[in-house]
């Protein structure tokens, strides 16, 4: 009986990680995958733009951009540190739409996935919380809009075990009647590095697929569906069980494969010669009183989707508004 193994492999949803996993071969670039790194501030910024489909078949991820910004001093609650990261996310951000042809004044629908009820999964409705919304006045008021503010627009659709209805769908009917020049999407991702882990914000012009974080890929946002350009925006909340007892193989072999006394090296060392089909097992079986894999967030994670929600939605408002200075964290949400 051949055993279904898929689920006890790496996953992660993030592009740089994708490529890292790609690049274990010792291969520094890849074909149709452009990276640019730059590093600043403590902040690490990494551009990548896959281009050719052999390129997205290398990482498995699709073809487009996506930028990641890395921020390990994150954990450490520094407010001011928290500032920086909102504004070079609010420069990053801007760059991108402009990158991909959303104008200045195009007015924009802020979608917040996920469950509100269970809090590494809150990341999206935190954010349009406080979010500057601005359509209703574009509606009432036009006229007294001062310059320098987007029609934005935003919605929390929840999830489909609380609504009965599917986001996508929820998104699909509001962009028909609102007509948004583009949606930005926001929800929590799944990471396989635990430094990354509530340190870690992504970009991508992909689009997005609610659950994709927990392994849960139902019908997306993503430009075919909703016939608008959307941008996704994630954080990775949670790691799988399984993602780290294979990173504990893997530290193991790598550590006790080439160092170490000589009998350690010799019985420590044959981890380098166990198939992915065997460590596969290995992890299942560690797993099989549960029947199924673990998802595994911080205990600090209360703390730290306040503040991420926070960053997140002071460079958006920064982003999306010029008028709202991108040096101001938190003077714009409620």
């Amino acid at each position: 009986m051949q055993l279904d193994l898929s689920l006890y492999g790496v996953r992660t949803d993030l592009a740089i990680e994708a490529r890292e996993l790609a690049a274990r071969g010792g291969a520094r670039t890849i074909p149709g995958v452009n990276e640019n790194v730059e590093e600043a501030d403590g902040i690490t910024i990494t551009r990548l733009s896959v281009t050719t489909a052999a390129g997205s078949q290398a990482i498995g991820r699709s073809l487009g951009n996506y930028v990641t910004l890395e921020v390990p001093g994150l954990r450490t609650g520094d407010t001011g540190l928290q500032q920086k990261v909102a504004e070079a996310f609010a420069r990053e951000f801007e760059e991108f739409m402009a990158r991909i042809g959303i104008g200045k004044d195009a007015p924009v629908l802020i979608v917040g996935l996920g469950n509100w009820n269970v809090t590494p999964d809150s990341l999206g409705p935190l954010v349009v919380e406080n979010a500057l919304i601005t359509r209703q006045f574009y509606e009432l008021v036009p006229d007294q809009v001062s310059p320098g503010y987007r029609n934005v627009s935003a919605i929390a659709p929840g999830v489909l075990g609380l609504t009965g209805i599917e986001s996508s769908d929820i998104v699909q009917g509001i962009v028909e009647r609102t007509k948004p020049a583009a949606v930005i999407a926001i929800d929590a991702l799944a990471s396989r590095s635990l430094e990354r882990v509530n340190t870690t914000i992504q970009i991508a012009d992909i689009g997005i697929h609610p659950g994709s974080g927990i392994g849960n890929k139902r019908r997306g946002l993503t430009k075919e569906v909703l016939g608008v350009p959307c941008i996704a925006i994630g954080v990775p909340t949670v790691c799988y069980a399984s993602t780290i007892v294979n990173n504990v193989l893997e530290m193991m072999s790598s550590h006790f494969g080439g160092t170490g006394a000589p009998h350690t090296k010799r019985i420590m060392g044959l981890l380098n010669d166990i198939s992915e089909q065997e460590r596969l097992s290995l992890v299942k079986e560690v797993l099989e009183p549960l029947g199924h894999d673990l998802i595994v967030t911080p205990k600090e994670i209360d703390e730290f989707i306040e503040d991420i929600a926070n960053v997140v939605a002071s460079g958006l408002n920064a982003a999306l508004h010029e008028a709202v200075d991108p040096g101001n964290v938190g003077a714009y949400t409620h």
